[in-house]
């Protein structure tokens, strides 16, 4: 797993699609539904960990590009 993409798939496997429009927004709600799917045990620590960074860096990014824009 190396992108948001990937972790979309993952998602995906278990009936999961996530789009609200906003980036940041489908980014956290990604980050929720994979502490779900953790907690009930249906994903391995190391698919979580990867996931949970992949999308807090992509957050992180996000957030960096719209501080410049105000």
């Amino acid at each position: 797993m190396k992108t948001v993409y990937d972790v979309q798939q993952l998602l995906k496997r278990f009936g999961t699609i996530i789009y609200i429009g906003d980036r940041l927004a489908d980014l956290e709600l990604m980050e929720e539904e994979l502490k779900e799917l953790y907690q009930s045990q249906l994903i391995d620590v190391k698919d979580y960990q990867m996931a949970l960074l992949i999308l807090r860096h992509e957050a992180q990014l996000e957030r960096e590009k719209r501080m410049k824009r105000e």
